[in-house]
C-alpha cells in the first residue's frame, strides 16, 4: 500500500531571516519511512527542513512552511491507503511577515500570532476509507491531551511520546488505538520502534480483520 508520512519541523518566518520553529530532528519520521519501505510499502515522505539524508526508496517532497506541507499532503493523500503524521508542525505563524530584516530599535517588539492550518485534522476530515496515525508530543497531562488529539483529528491510532525524545536515537512511546486503549508501549531505538509501528499498522489498520491484536 501507499503511505503518506510527514516528518521534521516547519518554519514560519517573521522577516526574511528569522523564523519560528522547533527542535524536531525528523529522525522518527525518517525511521518510519525507512521501516515502511523495508516492509514493502510505497512511501510518500513530506519533510520539513532537517539535516538528514533522504531515505532510499521513497517519493520525497521537501517543504519549509506549514502551509506548504498542508498543500502537499492534501494533494498526495488521495493516492494513499493511510497517513502517519510524525512531523512537528509549527502551530502558529506571525500574522504579517516583515520584508527585509527587522532592526533593533531598543524597544520591545510585539508579535501577533495566528494558527497555522491543521494538517492532521484536515486529513481526518477527508480520510473516508483511509486510516490515520498521529503523534502527540506531550509534557503536561500527556494521556489526556493525546486522547483529545486522537478524537479531535479522527485518528485511528496515536503515538504518545515526550519532548525528551527530540533529537535522540531512541525513545519511549505509548500506542493508543481509536478506542482509547493502550495497545503497545515501547522503549527502543527509533528505527526499531518504527518497524514495530509499521507491523502493527499492517495487522490492525491495513488488514481490518486483524483489529484488536496487540503489538509487541
Amino acid at each position: 500500500m501507499t503511505i503518506l508520512i510527514t516528518a521534521g519541523p516547519t518554519r514560519e518566518y517573521l522577516d526574511d531571516v528569522r523564523f519560528l520553529s522547533n527542535a524536531s530532528s525528523g529522525k522518527m519520521g525518517y525511521a518510519i519511512a525507512q521501516a515502511a519501505v523495508e516492509a514493502g510499502h510505497e512511501v510518500i515522505l513530506v519533510s520539513g527542513p532537517v539535516a538528514l539524508g533522504r531515505p532510499a526508496g521513497c517519493e520525497f517532497h521537501s517543504v519549509e512552511s506549514t502551509a506548504e506541507m498542508y498543500d502537499l499532503c492534501l494533494a498526495q493523500f488521495p493516492r494513499c491507503a493511510g497517513a502517519i503524521g510524525a512531523a512537528a508542525v509549527c502551530d502558529y505563524r506571525p500574522r504579517e511577515r516583515r520584508s527585509g530584516k527587522i532592526a533593533k530599535s531598543g524597544q520591545a517588539l510585539q508579535l501577533e500570532l495566528v494558527e497555522t492550518p491543521d494538517i492532521l485534522a484536515e486529513l481526518g476530515r477527508r480520510k473516508e476509507h483511509r486510516w490515520i496515525v498521529g503523534f502527540a508530543l506531550e509534557s503536561q497531562n500527556p494521556r489526556e491531551n493525546a486522547l483529545r488529539k486522537l478524537h479531535a483529528k479522527a485518528c485511528d491510532a496515536i503515538v504518545l511520546n515526550h519532548p525528551s525524545a527530540i533529537g535522540t536515537e531512541s525513545t519511549s512511546a505509548e500506542l493508543i488505538d481509536s478506542s482509547g486503549a493502550t495497545v503497545a508501549t515501547w522503549r527502543a531505538g527509533k528505527i526499531d520502534m518504527a518497524r514495530r509501528l509499521i507491523a502493527w499498522i499492517d495487522v490492525n489498520l491495513a488488514r481490518p480483520l486483524g483489529r484488536g491484536n496487540r503489538a509487541t
